[in-house]
């Protein structure tokens, strides 16, 4: 990370995309949530997207020319930020909203190529380079076969959820 102080752990998933980040994140936070962990994931989107929907009243209000929208109800809140800038989201920003919050591990899908600790994933399959060569933050290797590379890092399967979960314990939870 930056100079930016950051309370709260901070795991990345690094992989191209169609490896299967969301799949793997989907089955690991039960995981995480059964041993009483709780659990803060921040996505990255290479797109335009939006989670209300048109003729929504928070929808209506925020085309109208709000800047910030939350809505809020006794079982959760949302808040939504127009941003003006084209340029890519701040890693450090995003898990600043987060860190206050009562959780104790944030999850980071996408910002391969930023400065936070990652498992790798990798599928030798689709035949993507090794993001670890290059990047020394990644601090496993999630994959799905063996693989011959000379890797001086935890090789982790894949399809393992649980040896992955318990490898997330070990590393960044318990103290």
């Amino acid at each position: 990370m930056t100079d930016t102080k950051i309370n709260k752990p901070v795991l990345g998933f690094a992989a191209y995309s169609g490896t299967g980040k969301t799949t793997l994140l989907i089955n690991i936070i039960p995981l995480l949530k059964q041993e009483g962990y709780k659990i803060a994931v921040i996505k990255h989107a290479h797109h335009n997207f939006d989670i209300d929907s048109p003729k929504k009243d928070s929808y209506e209000l925020r085309k109208a020319g709000a800047n910030h929208m939350l809505i809020t109800s006794n079982q959760r809140w949302a808040l939504m930020v127009e941003n003006n800038e084209t340029k890519e989201p701040n890693i450090e920003e995003c898990i600043k909203k987060l860190d206050d919050e009562d959780i104790d591990l944030i999850l980071v899908e996408g910002f391969k190529t930023k400065n936070i600790p990652k498992i790798e994933l990798h599928r030798p399959i689709l035949k993507h380079p090794l993001i670890c060569i290059n990047d020394n933050n990644v601090i496993a290797i999630a994959t799905d076969t063996k693989f011959n590379h000379d890797i001086d890092i935890p090789t982790l399967d894949l399809n393992n959820y649980i040896m992955i979960t318990e490898y997330i314990i070990r590393k960044f939870l318990k103290k």
